[in-house]
């Protein structure tokens, strides 16, 4: 038997492509050209310009004058219908006389009517012939057989002739196997348009590059709604959350333009992950172009992702309508989201079942916001119950909070395996938390190798220690530099001592002189004064001390009365000898008194001095035995000796 060419692309089987990209019966049939031997012409039957009854009508005159192209597309287009009686025997006689578009199309309908092997040779018997969709249909059957030496050779065929699902079938395969050839037969589906190889390649490149930029098995996990991921840019897979280093920005780009043919041919996967890159870049209005076209098409975790970026734009109740679609799709982490919405609006029934339908698709987040709900409404138990639930499932941050809530109950035993595994699993509030349970045992070794891996994380207290640890060794240098670190995390504690640091560095200040320019602020006043802003009382007094010797009398007083009202011994004495400066001897007094009762030695002997001024020399020596108390031991010895005086004038 001869075949002649194929004068058009015909069908592929819908079982083996529906998954791919268009739906099954347009994978499988496509227009057929006839020649119209009636007319003496050639014409193309195409169901988009011509009707489809007169078209019919056509091929069949044309075949029942024996037009073996009008056979052959008169059987595609029955069996395009679905009307496999009415094809087969136009199909048979076509394929009888040569033609290998319908020996296709045969295996195609014999395939749909579940005779799988007749269908096989006839694909075999058109991909001899050189018919590329035959080829890939009969490479797919010997897949599906487990012959993948069979498959691959079929593939290959149907893919050198350039089939964009040979090519896309040929390159599954190949991955399956983990063969790097894979890689080049997605590139050339993805060039002829298949959308699904578009998106699987533009996957292989980010994850090449994520790989060179942060190693193979890196991970990453962030977590802006209480146990939930913030948007799909930390929900998909593979979206770099950092600056990618320079060799991989070329396969970056490659892969967006990927993405992007995907998503624009309707790939709702690729439209997700092209708008995760998008947000993550700022491109916010693309980015929710891209989230509304993939949730529109039923992406899950788009329809959550737009929600999110409807909420930060402050529209809220749009936000809670996709999340409640997405929610209702299945999806956890709208879910979560939903509950923390309800939760903040004190909606506590509706908050715990959205974290429960969290927890019912799976999304082990749940389990931890039910506890976090718990506990903020202090049912202790139920919330140990939840957080225990999430940490035997592997939730690193319900690790953590279960071990708290155990030290908290006094069973520090029982607590530090938990801490122990939350650090383990990147938890860096656990690890800080070991290192405040190793503190407390007086196991400073221990503590600081906590504390320290903390830091290295980025943990502003655990900075904070580690900077603490140094000053105590005489380490300087590593003390300023973790305590720059806590101190721009928002320490207020580490500002200050970093300010102390730098203060001690500062050359004593010469005598002052006349007419000479206000001397400008230092470094370290700036770090007293981020402390001050903070309310860290001590840097307040300081930030006073510096500005009165600076000569600005205002800002002194200021901060000295800011101190003094938030409980400062020593501001409240320092305030009163700028009051007492500026002649407001009065108020001065009060201020030493409020001193003095805080246990401040120095107030108690100037009040002392202020009644014997006065002549009030009892009450004088009541405040000279107050200082000769508190001390320090000048004090003492100067309040001592004005009490004898003041004894001794009271009984001259």
């Amino acid at each position: 038997m001869v075949f002649m060419g194929d004068r058009a692309t015909l069908l592929e089987t819908g079982r083996f492509v529906q998954r791919h990209t268009r739906s099954a019966a347009d994978e499988i049939i496509e227009a057929v050209g006839a020649a119209e031997t009636v007319l003496g012409t050639t014409a193309v039957a195409d169901a988009d310009t011509e009707n489809e009854t007169e078209t019919e009508a056509r091929h069949r005159r044309a075949a029942e004058y024996g037009d073996l192209a009008s056979m052959s597309a008169l059987g595609a287009l029955l069996l395009r219908r679905g009307d496999l009686d009415g094809a087969e025997p136009y199909l048979r006689g076509a394929t009888a006389e040569g033609d290998r578009a319908a020996a296709n199309n045969l295996g195609v309908l014999l395939h749909q009517r579940g005779y799988a092997d007749e269908a096989a040779g006839w694909w075999r018997v058109a991909a001899v012939a050189g018919s590329a969709p035959a080829a890939h249909a009969l490479g797919r059957h010997h897949r599906e057989r487990g012959d993948e030496p069979a498959a691959e050779y079929w593939l290959r065929q149907a893919a050198e002739q350039g089939h964009a699902l040979g090519a896309y079938a040929l390159a599954d395969l190949l991955e399956h196997r983990g063969d790097v050839g894979a890689e080049r037969w997605l590139r050339a589906a993805a060039e002829q348009g298949h959308r699904e190889a578009a998106y699987r390649l533009a996957m292989a490149l980010e994850r090449r590059a994520t790989e060179t930029t942060r190693g193979p098995h890196a991970t990453g996990t962030r977590l802006p709604v209480p146990g939930a991921a913030r948007s799909a840019a930390e929900a998909a897979p593979g979206i770099l959350p950092e600056a990618p280093a320079a060799e991989t920005v070329g396969e970056l780009a490659e892969a967006e333009q990927w993405f992007r043919q995907a998503a624009a041919r309707g790939h709702r996967r690729a439209a997700l992950h092209l708008g995760a890159i998008l947000e993550q870049r700022g491109e916010l209005k693309e980015a929710g172009r891209w989230y509304l076209s993939s949730a529109k098409e039923g992406e899950a975790r788009a329809a959550c992702a737009l929600g999110f970026l409807l909420r930060d734009a402050g529209d809220e109740e749009s936000a809670a309508v996709w999340w409640l679609r997405a929610a209702q799709d299945g999806d956890g982490n709208a879910a979560n989201a939903l509950g923390a919405l309800h939760a903040a609006r004190g909606e506590q029934q509706t908050a715990e079942r959205w974290y429960r339908a969290a927890m019912d698709a799976g999304d082990v987040n749940g389990a931890y916001n039910l506890g976090l709900l718990c506990a903020a409404q202090d049912r202790i138990p139920q919330a140990e119950q939840w957080y225990r639930r999430a940490a035997y499932a592997g939730h690193r941050e319900a690790a953590n909070a279960l071990a708290v809530l155990l030290l908290q109950a006094g069973d520090a035993n029982g607590a530090e395996p938990w801490f122990s595994k939350a650090a383990e699993a990147g938890s860096v509030d656990a690890a800080f938390n070991l290192g405040i349970l190793h503190a407390g045992r007086d196991d400073d070794r221990t503590a600081l190798v906590w504390y320290e891996r903390a830091a290295a994380a980025g943990h502003t207290e655990a900075a904070l220690q580690v900077g603490i640890a140094a000053l105590r060794d005489g380490d300087e240098r590593t003390a300023e530099r973790h305590l720059r670190c806590a101190a721009g995390g928002g320490s207020a504690e580490a500002a200050f001592r970093l300010a102390s640091v730098l203060d001690a560095r500062r050359p004593e200040p010469g005598p002052a002189v006349l007419g000479a320019p206000r001397e400008e602020k230092s470094e370290c006043e700036e770090w007293y004064e981020r402390a001050a802003r903070q309310g860290h009382r001590r840097a307040q007094v300081r930030v006073g001390m510096l500005a009165a010797a600076r000569g600005d009398l205002a800002e002194a007083d200021r901060w000295y009365r800011e101190a003094a009202e938030a409980g400062s011994r020593n501001g409240a004495f320092n305030l009163g000898l700028l009051l007492a400066r500026e002649g407001s001897e009065r108020e001065a007094s009060l201020w030493w008194t409020r001193a003095a009762r805080a246990g401040h030695g120095r107030a108690a002997l100037r009040l002392a001095l202020l009644a014997a001024r006065r002549g009030e020399l009892t009450e004088g020596r009541r405040w000279c035995a107050r200082a000769v108390e508190l001390g320090p031991a000048e004090v003492a010895e100067r309040a001592a000796r004005l009490s004898e005086a003041l004894h001794q004038e009271l009984t001259a």
